[in-house]
Order: C-alpha cells, then sequence, then structure tokens
C-alpha cells in the first residue's frame, strides 16, 4: 500500500515566501446586507501568489454568489469568520443554472502550494449552507456542490467546519499531494426530512490523505471515484452516511481506473454501509488493492457490500449482462470489522423512496454481514477475515455469494447461509 506523500506544511510555505519574496495578506471587506463575493473577486487577482485571503473572525460574510479562485500559488484561504450561503432556494439556483458556474459554490480552478483553513473555534469559523430547507421540500434541482479543489498541486485542507450544507461537499479532482484533516461536516437533519446527497468528501486524483474527519451526512461520507490513486482514509468517524465506498465505476461502459486506497480505523454510527463498492454492469477498468480495515460499525444494515451490478432502481429491474468486461476487481481485503447489524424488522433507511428500495438486494435477509454479487472471472483474491458481528435482533449473522464467481478462498463459506469464516 501506498501512502499518500505529505504536502509541505504552512510553515514552509511562509518560509518560502520569506526567500521568494513579500507576503501578502487580503482581509475580505464585509457589508451588512450585501454580497461580500464581488468585493474579493474584484480583488483576487492580486493575491493569487505568496498571500494569505483571510475571511476575519468575529465577522458573518455574505457569500451570496459562487466564488471561483484562479489557478493560486503559495496561498492560503483562512476561514475565520462564518460564511453564509443565500437564504432564498431560487437565487441560490439561478446561480448553479448559469452558463457560466464553475461547478461548486467555492472552486479552487489549480495551482502550487494552496491551502484552505478553517479553525478550532466552535463560534466562529462556520459555513452554513441553510440546506435544512431543501432538504423538507426535497427539492433536488439545482443544488451546488460544496468545495471544489482541481488541479491543485500540494494542498491542504483542514479544520473546516461546514453546517447544513444543501448538498455535496468536499470533492477533489486532478489533485496531488493534498492533506485534508480535522474537518467536521454537519448534515444531520433536524426532523425526518432526508439530507439527500450530502457527500462528504469525493476523492478525486493521486496520493491524498484524509485523517481526523467528522461527518454526519446523507450519503458517502468518502467515495473513492475513477482515476484515484494512492488513497489513504484514517481515523475518522461517520455518521448517517452510506458508508466508506469506492465507486460507483464504469457508467455506460466507461473505462474506470482506481488503484492503491487503504481506508482504516473509522467508527461508522448507524450508517447504510460500513464498507462498499459499486461497478456498473457493463462497465470497463478495474480497481486494485483496496483495503478497508479496523472498522467499527454501529446498527448498519450492510456492513460489507460489493457489487459489479449497480444501477438506478428507479428505471426498472437490473441489466442482463454476460460480458467479460465488467470492471475487474483486483486485491480487496475486509479485515477487522466489528459492530453490530440493524435488522430492525420494517426498517427503512431515510434516502428509500421508492418500493423496493434503491438499496434492495434479492433474497437477501437483512443479517447479511457480507454481500458480494460479482461477475464470473472478473474477481480476484477477495477476501474478508477477522469479522466480528451480531444482529441487533440476537438472529445468526449471514452471508451471500456465490461461489460460480469466483474461485479463491473469500475468508467465509461462499454460500446464501450463515457466516461461516474459514
Amino acid at each position: 500500500m501506498v501512502v499518500a506523500r505529505m504536502p509541505l506544511s504552512f510553515s514552509a510555505l511562509l518560509a518560502y515566501a520569506a526567500i521568494a519574496g513579500a507576503w501578502s495578506t487580503f482581509v475580505v471587506p464585509h457589508t451588512e446586507d450585501t454580497d461580500d463575493t464581488p468585493a474579493l473577486v474584484a480583488a483576487i487577482s492580486h493575491y493569487a501568489s505568496d498571500a494569505s485571503i483571510v475571511f476575519e473572525a468575529n465577522t458573518t460574510y455574505n457569500v451570496w454568489s459562487p466564488i471561483t479562485f484562479p489557478p493560486l500559488t503559495n496561498v492560503e484561504v483562512v476561514i475565520s469568520g462564518n460564511l453564509t450561503y443565500p437564504t432564498s432556494i431560487e437565487t441560490v439556483q439561478g446561480y448553479v443554472a448559469a452558463a457560466n458556474y464553475s461547478g461548486a459554490w467555492f472552486s479552487f480552478t489549480g495551482g502550487n502550494n494552496v491551502t484552505l483553513r478553517g479553525n478550532t473555534d466552535p463560534d466562529w469559523g462556520w459555513v452554513n449552507g441553510h440546506g435544512q430547507q431543501w432538504w423538507d421540500i426535497m427539492q433536488q434541482t439545482n443544488r451546488p456542490q460544496g468545495w471544489l479543489f482541481k488541479d491543485v498541486t500540494n494542498g491542504i485542507i483542514r479544520d473546516m467546519k461546514l453546517y447544513k450544507p444543501i448538498a455535496w461537499n468536499f470533492a477533489t479532482t486532478g489533485t496531488s499531494n493534498v492533506h485534508i484533516f480535522n474537518n467536521i461536516i454537519l448534515a444531520g437533519s433536524d426532523n425526518a426530512s432526508f439530507p439527500f446527497n450530502t457527500d462528504g468528501f469525493s476523492a478525486g486524483g493521486t496520493n491524498l490523505l484524509f485523517e481526523n474527519n467528522h461527518v454526519v451526512n446523507g450519503d458517502d461520507c468518502l467515495t473513492v471515484t475513477s482515476g484515484a490513486k494512492n488513497i489513504t482514509w484514517r481515523d475518522s468517524y461517520c455518521e448517517g452516511s452510506h458508508g466508506l465506498s469506492v465507486g460507483s465505476l464504469g457508467e455506460d461502459g466507461q473505462v474506470a481506473s482506481v488503484e492503491n486506497v487503504l481506508l482504516e480505523n473509522t467508527i461508522m454510527n448507524r450508517t447504510l454501509y460500513a464498507a462498499r463498492f459499486k461497478s456498473w454492469t457493463g462497465g470497463n477498468g478495474a480497481a486494485i488493492n483496496i483495503t478497508w480495515k479496523d472498522i467499527t460499525f454501529i446498527d448498519v444494515m450492510f456492513p460489507i457490500y460489493v457489487t459489479q451490478n449497480y444501477w438506478d432502481q428507479e428505471d426498472g429491474p437490473p441489466p442482463s449482462s454476460s460480458s467479460v468486461n465488467e470492471t475487474h476487481i483486483e486485491n480487496f481485503l475486509f479485515d477487522h470489522f466489528v459492530g453490530v447489524i440493524n435488522d430492525t424488522p420494517g426498517y427503512v433507511e431515510g434516502s428509500c423512496v421508492t418500493d423496493p428500495c434503491w438499496y434492495y438486494v434479492s433474497g437477501a435477509t437483512g443479517k447479511e454481514a457480507v454481500i458480494f454479487d460479482l461477475y464470473p472471472d472478473t474477481a480476484t483474491n477477495i477476501v474478508v477475515k477477522n469479522l466480528v458481528a451480531r444482529t441487533l435482533s440476537g438472529a445468526p449473522v449471514a452471508a451471500m455469494c456465490n461461489s460460480s464467481t469466483i474461485s479463491n478462498n473469500v475468508g467465509f463459506v461462499c454460500w446464501n447461509g450463515p457466516y461461516v469464516p474459514t
């Protein structure tokens, strides 16, 4: 396993700046009852290198329109004050629908040695998306992604605190050598409304290290996307989510590639999945060297779930495929999982809006610690070991696995029946 290389510390960047030239600081101006974004955008080109851009403490900024940062070099963006999205749903939708929308409310579009830093003050440094009102009316049209790190080399995202984000949160794409740590995402609903698509972190790029993150949300806590390589996630907490996911990969036959991923030492509390791999029927490419280890799961419906048959169940029954060009998987290890399966009769997870639920698995009893939904001759060396599980009801723990699809010893009896380690 290749662990993500640590990017330069901010102190190292300061030392570099002292040699290279003067360091400048821009304090973002704030005007009551006015959008503060234009003033920042007007000045930002003057602080695109060797600079700090500061949202100062004890100030609540009105980020009422999206911010797109130009490529930055040796720059830190500091969130010491609070930031608020517009409270008007229609206003946000208008910006997201615009032709010049960059893809996120806050977009970093490239550069080298870029830091996004919040703080640990319990009252300041929060970014309020006002997502509850969107969830309450199930508004899923023209929702913004939160923070995009695109084509950044040597980056840091730390100590950020997001409250009630509307939908997706942090995404990295085309990035390399980025350290993402000590961040808090609170996308829990105050009522029965479900926070759809409030994914925590989307990992795309090379040499990414995630650690000590705390996520309460309604979709993947982490998802590792196609093209990702050398990804490490550890020492974190996920609640209410759809788990630590790799994929989905290979939609519409696309060629996908994910390699060298380590996801470890995480508490999964009342999540739908703990560890999940998902690729679409008819996909291409491969996912190689993926390890989930030292996972504690509390009242989780599907602790370990692997499918090469992912599809949108709202569109009808699953497609059939006799192709050997499914997204191949190789060297998957699930090691040291301990916890409790939520097999409560009649329990329905909050994202279920169809009948059957989108996460329905034909033949499953709800007591499975492991489900392997594989195509023949497409999976090599996929193993579960050191799994200790019980069900809330006290019923025996089960497994789902078709022995005709895989030849290696998967670490348990590969059948649809009681979970029996081998």
